[in-house]
């Protein structure tokens, strides 16, 4: 099976080179790498054919026009020719195994149809700050799962087969597009947490996760999450009615507070004790 490793790029070219190098040193050598540039400057543009210019498993297109991340990742996946994907921004970097690891389990599981595992928080020289330390595996088939606390992150691969049979990706969507695909998939099938520590994740002030206004990314997650809910038919959720029409984050995640509290979190832990006994 090949991978596709899809990047959304848009004036990283500085620190694509640790990117590039994490790609050519996986041990699973049946991949090719994607990259869509989002209307960077020229000067860009040319930094990033020239690194990949010596290798024909690199593929490089443009957008006519920046478009914006949902839009970017959207064609990413049409473009794709595996049939496994995975995002890397193009200033992270991934481990040697990472994809090796992934296609394992969807060579052995059949119903499995994402994978995730952790990541590393680094700084902007890729130097490790800290684990991320809420990726855990979670319970299959729950319509009330939402990924809130979130807990599938990085590094996230995913069957194209069964994403073409999803809504897709929501180009619209500046924030959140991945969430949006986690839960899509999510419905689909088994989601598998590898353990292990396969993404690193730099921050550094030209991020675009880093400079975004927070309560904007925690409405747009919300949004998500609410229209979950409608794409699974839910009308209540732990007694309390789910809104008609979006009306903001406070009511979205007011109806998901059930699931912090220590009864909750007791029955998932059985279920997922059980999942992981009869599969």
């Amino acid at each position: 099976m090949k991978f596709s490793i899809l990047i959304a790029h848009y004036n990283n070219a500085i620190f694509f080179k640790d990117c590039l190098e994490s790609i050519l040193q996986q041990t699973y050598t049946n991949w090719e790498a994607v990259i869509l540039d989002d209307a960077s400057s020229e000067n860009e543009k040319k930094m990033i054919q020239e690194m990949i210019s010596n290798d024909k498993r690199f593929k490089f297109f443009e957008n006519e026009k920046n478009s914006g991340v949902g839009v970017t990742k959207s064609k990413l996946i049409e473009l794709a020719e595996g049939e496994i994907c995975g995002f890397v921004d193009p200033d992270d970097a991934i481990s040697p195994t990472a994809i090796q690891k992934c296609m394992e389990i969807f060579q052995a599981k059949k119903n499995t149809v994402l994978t995730y595992s952790r990541f590393m928080t680094c700084d902007q020289n890729l130097k490790p700050i800290a684990p991320f330390r809420s990726a855990m595996q979670v319970p299959n088939r729950d319509p009330y799962f939402f990924n809130f606390p979130i807990q599938i992150a990085h590094f996230v691969t995913f069957r194209k087969a069964v994403y073409e049979q999803t809504e897709k990706m929501n180009p619209n969507l500046k924030i959140g597009e991945d969430q949006d695909l986690y839960l899509k998939m999510y419905e689909k099938g088994n989601v598998q947490f590898i353990n292990e520590t396969n993404y690193l994740y730099r921050t550094h002030q030209g991020g675009i996760s880093q400079n975004d206004n927070k309560k904007k990314s925690h409405e747009y997650f919300a949004q998500v999450i609410f229209n979950t809910m409608k794409r699974r038919g839910l009308t209540t959720i732990n007694g309390e009615k789910v809104p008609d029409q979006y009306t903001g984050s406070d009511k979205i995640f007011g109806l998901l507070q059930y699931q912090h509290q220590l009864p909750f979190r007791i029955m998932k832990k059985i279920k997922i004790t059980l999942q992981s006994i009869f599969g």
